[in-house]
């Protein structure tokens, strides 16, 4: 029997999000609802496609917190790199972990990365023929929590 392939991880690109004020909407149909607009930030490519990009203003994260304090990250924002190509990204995942951690977090505390969960999966959608390709591959991320800013560094899953 053919074995499907084992999938790696490669480096392809880091990302530094700026984010806004919580708009806690409390508890809604769909749970407890908070959303995080994003400010800017930065998206720099890595390993042999060096390119940066500056996110910006307008996108937002629209998160659930879930009975258990974790929440679910749906974050979608544009960055727009020197020469004017579009970029889309959109991350879905979790932040989770102990109980005292995430309400540190949630007060802007810096909290060592290694204590909590935080992945995403990241989708990329460009018209820019140079990153046509990105479209056509999953990233994952492991992503840092700061009082302002998110950081995440993706991985294409080859």
């Amino acid at each position: 029997m053919i074995e499907p392939p084992v999938p790696a991880l490669e480096p392809a690109f880091d990302v530094v999000v700026d984010l806004g004020p919580i708009a806690d909407h409390g508890v809604t149909r769909a749970g407890h609802r908070r959303i995080i607009a994003i400010l800017g930030g930065t998206v720099t490519g890595l390993g042999d496609e060096p390119w940066t990009a500056t996110i910006e203003p307008g996108g937002a994260d629209w998160q659930r917190v879930r009975p258990d304090g974790a929440m679910e990250i749906d974050g979608r924002y544009t960055a727009v790199s020197p020469a004017g190509e579009r970029v889309y990204l959109q991350a879905a995942g979790v932040r989770t972990g102990p109980t005292a951690v995430l309400a540190a977090l949630s007060r802007g505390e810096d909290v060592d990365p290694g204590t909590y969960y935080f992945r995403t999966v990241v989708t990329v959608e460009t018209s820019a023929p140079r990153l046509e390709h990105w479209q056509h591959a999953l990233f994952v991320a492991s992503c840092i929590r700061e009082a302002d800013t998110v950081r995440y560094r993706a991985y294409r899953v080859t």
